[in-house]
């Protein structure tokens, strides 16, 4: 495992991981190579080429506002969005860019960003080149690759925001069985595994403080999802849902409604996809498109939950990790790559595992589980309408989210091996993947995107 609990949930802005996070970051990391260098004075012009899923759907998924606010150096877990929205109009009402960040000077007076919708570079469809031009032309360029869940690539080497693979680690495992084995091997529990990895890189205090701070800002996020009231930006008119849904399960008696539990779980799921559509602060989990599944079933354990394990939410988001990780570096968690499957799929699985773990259940019964819940998800396309993360994304996170909380209870009321192992399903989403026409993979050029009208 060289993917990290930090790497997988990052705290960040909405609407997209892969189309508003990792191109802020990849500005971010250009614009500080600029001021390394000593080339923030003499840069007189940025021009930005955005290629395939960044260029189809960059717009509907804020790509140019996230470049512009990566440029000024800020980043997406650093800034708040409603400074983000008014720093973006204060850019565009001037044309200019602080390279520094903090104060007007070091200003650039021209910023191009090219949709170029007909170009894809062959590493990844998410792609991005930026040059840095001053007055006898090119300063520096380089090409970034926006791999899915905020993950950046340089066209030379990996960006990571965290990474465990730097230091030796007492359980290594690139697989899920190998992961099975090292539990029945060391008599250790997934999380317990995952745990003892991230203590090799910082201290436990640092580890569950994490842990408290992402549960800490998708809390928020839910609350805020389930108190505003509107109209999502981007044109579709779409209103948001989750409000009135959550009021209505608040007039209703719980024990009237058999389903209150289901209930509140799409309103939660909605809640966060809802605040991510309207680019507010979610956590990405493992993408920002599939951000409200996770929240969603840790809502549901800590509320309706009452035979949960002691530190469940711990092992809830430990073992998630390690699921989710799995996917990542055995497959792709990037709805560009291999459509939604690798986002809302893998989303599903990690939490259908992580709630195992957090009631107490097997090592088995959380790979069952997380097999389960993938199994199901196979073959589903990335096909946003008008390129924003609206619909069918916001209903797909709680159906999710629904379906995770159904493969847990179907792991863990089995006691026969099941046929089909994580490691087995996790090749044949990637496969599948990789062979879905390109216009089924975040691009809007097929399925709903092109099959509903806009309007």
């Amino acid at each position: 495992m060289r993917t990290s609990l930090f790497d997988l949930f990052k705290i960040g802005l909405g609407p997209s991981s892969s189309h508003t996070v990792g191109p802020m970051r990849a500005a971010g990391a250009f614009a500080a190579r600029l001021a390394e260098n000593g080339r923030i004075d003499a840069t007189r012009r940025i021009v930005v080429d955005l290629y395939g899923s960044l260029a189809l759907t960059g717009r509907g998924h804020g790509t140019d506002r996230a470049v512009m606010l990566g440029l000024e150096g800020r980043a997406p877990d650093r800034t708040e969005p409603d400074v983000a929205a008014s720093r973006v109009g204060e850019i565009r009402a001037r044309a200019a860019l602080d390279l520094n960040g903090t104060h007007p000077v070091a200003f650039v007076e021209a910023t191009d960003l090219l949709f170029l919708t007909h170009e894809t570079l062959p590493r990844h469809s998410n792609a991005l080149r930026i040059r840095a031009l001053g007055e006898r032309g090119l300063l520096d360029e380089e090409t970034y690759f926006s791999v899915g869940g905020g993950f950046i690539e340089s066209a030379g080497a990996a960006s990571r925001t965290a990474t465990v693979e730097a230091v030796p680690l007492p359980y290594h495992f690139g697989t899920a069985g190998e992961l099975l084995r090292l539990g029945e091997t060391h008599g250790l529990l997934i999380w317990e595994i995952v745990l003892a990895n991230e203590r090799a890189v910082r201290p436990e205090s640092a580890i569950r403080a994490y842990v408290d701070s992402i549960w800490s800002v998708m809390q928020s996020c839910v609350a805020r999802g389930l108190a505003t009231d509107g109209i999502l930006p981007g044109g579709l008119n779409v209103r948001r849902r989750a409000p009135r849904l959550y009021r209505k399960l608040r007039a209703r008696d719980d024990a009237a409604n058999p389903l209150a539990a289901m209930d509140y779980v799409n309103a939660v799921a909605m809640a966060v996809n809802e605040e991510n559509a309207a680019g507010g602060r979610v956590v990405t989990a493992p993408t920002n498109g599939a951000a409200g599944i996770i929240p969603a079933v840790a809502h549901y354990f800590e509320r309706y939950a009452a035979e949960a394990a002691t530190d469940g939410r711990l092992r809830y988001f430990l073992t998630a990790a390690a699921i989710g990780a799995l996917c990542k570096e055995n497959a792709s968690i990037s709805g560009a790559e291999v459509g939604c499957q690798g986002e809302v799929g893998v989303a599903c699985s990690m939490a259908a595992g992580g709630l195992v773990a957090a009631l107490g259940g097997s090592n088995a019964h959380v790979e069952s589980a997380a097999e389960i819940g993938m199994e199901h998800s196979l073959g589903m396309t990335c096909d946003p309408i008008g390129g924003l993360v609206q619909i069918p994304c916001i209903e797909r996170n709680a159906v999710g989210a629904v379906r995770a909380i159904h493969a847990a209870r179907m792991a863990m009321e089995e006691e026969d091996p099941h046929h089909v192992s994580l490691d087995a399903v996790i090749d044949v989403m990637y496969r599948t993947g990789l062979d879905m026409q390109t216009k089924y993979k975040e691009t809007s050029l097929g399925g709903l995107a092109v099959g509903v009208v806009e309007c």
